[in-house]
């Protein structure tokens, strides 16, 4: 009888190998990481989900969402998967603390940059005010609009509660600023319909140095001082009180500032007439406008100039820089 010997080979291949080739290959946790994980615990004032660390990750409550949060049930249901932004690293017991709120933070700032490119108007309710103007949430960020740029008869503190259109002043990610105008959004919206050489009736709502506010339909334009009349005037004062009534021409709109520059020079039949005989130059509006608009399309037709005394170019935007700097720095005291 032959007895086989079986021989046993050592290969070499401990327990701590085995433990140390599940650590090679065990999933590895960053803080900014962006991971998938299911909700395995609702807890009173957070949740454990699991995404497949060794331990449970947490997810405070106030981490649950970019908007205020009362309770985990809101925002998560148990077994649900979904994605979660890896907050901090490992603590002492080994467990990640987890972020939904920075996740929806990031994707906020990304489709507002998309709308500011797109020169899209947003609306948005008013949830407070301050002594700067009042704040708003767009896309869950808290946007500001300074009072300069809130077109309103209205007191600010009655304006809570109200939905504004709002255009975009500053989209700023890194310095948290978001800035929007309530009176961009009034004005582009009134420009689609005005025309330049269009006569339009208006009242006026302030008066500065260099020119007058002329409200025409809930919007600001200004009439400066050089378009009042052909005659020199020292100030808008000797012309206008606040709450005139006129007769303006617009001859200029600027959709990206939000500015219309107005004109009763223009509608002079004679120079000085506004100065000496302004109903006149109301009664005679319409036809000197469309000797205007005349004037404007032979210049695009590139045709010669008329040559009629009462007709003198119109400066070009660059010649009224300065007073439209003034007007901005100065809107505060007129819009509020």
């Amino acid at each position: 009888m032959v007895t086989q010997k079986t021989t046993t080979k050592d290969i070499g291949f401990t327990h701590e190998d085995f433990a140390a080739l599940l650590d090679k290959y065990d999933y590895h946790f960053s803080p900014g990481d962006i991971v998938p994980g299911t909700v395995f615990s609702m807890e009173p004032r957070g949740a454990l989900i699991d995404i497949g660390a060794k331990t449970a990750a947490y997810i405070p409550i106030q981490e649950m969402s970019i908007n205020r949060v009362d309770d985990p049930d809101e925002v998560l249901q148990s077994n649900e998967t979904r994605e979660f932004f890896i907050l901090t690293d490992e603590n002492e017991d080994g467990q990640l603390t987890l972020s939904i709120r920075r996740i929806e933070y990031m994707r906020a700032w990304e489709r507002v940059r998309q709308l500011q490119a797109e020169d899209a108007t947003v609306r948005s309710n008013v949830f407070a005010t301050n002594r700067g103007g009042a704040l708003v949430r767009i896309e869950g960020l808290r946007g500001f609009i300074p009072g300069s740029h809130i077109s309103t008869r209205e007191a600010k503190e009655d304006l809570v509660g109200e939905e504004l259109p709002l255009k975009f002043l500053e989209v700023d990610e890194e310095r948290n600023r978001l800035v929007l105008s309530h009176r961009r959004a009034l004005v582009e919206r009134k420009m689609n319909g005005l025309e330049v050489g269009q006569v339009v009736i208006g009242s006026v709502r302030g008066i500065k140095p260099y020119g007058a506010f002329i409200d025409i339909g809930g919007v600001s334009g200004l009439l400066h001082i050089s378009e009042i009349s052909h005659d020199h005037i020292d100030t808008p004062h000797s012309v206008f009180g606040v709450n005139d009534e006129l007769k303006v021409m617009i001859i200029d709109l600027d959709a990206e500032r939000g500015r219309i520059s107005l004109s009763t020079k223009q509608l002079e039949p004679e120079a000085g007439d506004m100065l000496k005989n302004r109903d006149l130059v109301f009664e005679k509006a319409e036809e000197m406008a469309e000797k205007y608009r005349q004037k404007l399309l032979a210049e695009a037709q590139g045709q010669e100039m008329p040559t009629e005394e009462n007709l003198e170019e119109i400066p070009t935007a660059s010649d009224n820089d300065e007073s439209q700097e003034e007007l901005a720095a100065t809107a505060s005291t007129t819009e509020e």
